[in-house]
């Protein structure tokens, strides 16, 4: 029961503390931190398709690039937020990198209009350390408490 519940559930807290961390680092409002869901899922089920490294990764940056397409080719919209949603959908689908989480950051590039580099701190830097800290984090908590590994 520990294990089940307790183990994944810490890894979350931990990993949202490590992604604050690295927001507050490069000065940006926890909102535009986009990886609570994806904590939830890589920790709660990480054998999921969806929480796969390539999907985790893949998924943030071709959101993120989906919604600066959308940003910089038809401006910052509201209701064009829908378009680079839909746009990053079609490219997760089509790369085989679905990470439904991701696709909050083609909403946020269209809605708060970050910097280009956006794509780069938080979206891609942030999905490799969510990636590397669940694998670690993991494989820490099995060797300490035994149970479910990752």
């Amino acid at each position: 029961m520990f294990q089940k519940i307790f183990i994944p559930a810490i890894g979350g807290g931990l990993g949202i503390l490590l992604m604050v961390a690295l927001g507050d680092v490069a000065h940006l409002p926890l909102m535009l931190v986009p990886f609570t869901t994806s904590i939830v899922l890589v920790m709660s089920v990480p054998d999921a398709p969806f929480a796969r490294p390539q999907n985790v990764i893949g998924g943030h940056i071709l959101s993120a690039v989906c919604g600066l397409a959308v940003l910089w080719a038809l401006g910052d919209n509201p209701w064009l937020a829908a378009l680079a949603v839909g746009l990053a959908i079609a490219a997760m689908e089509a790369t085989d990198t679905m990470h439904p989480p991701a696709g909050i950051n083609a909403l946020i590039m269209v809605i708060a209009h970050p910097a280009w580099t956006f794509v780069v701190m938080p979206v891609a830097s942030g999905a490799l350390v969510l990636v590397a800290f669940s694998y670690v984090y993991r494989d820490v908590a099995q060797r300490l408490v035994g149970g479910r590994k990752g």
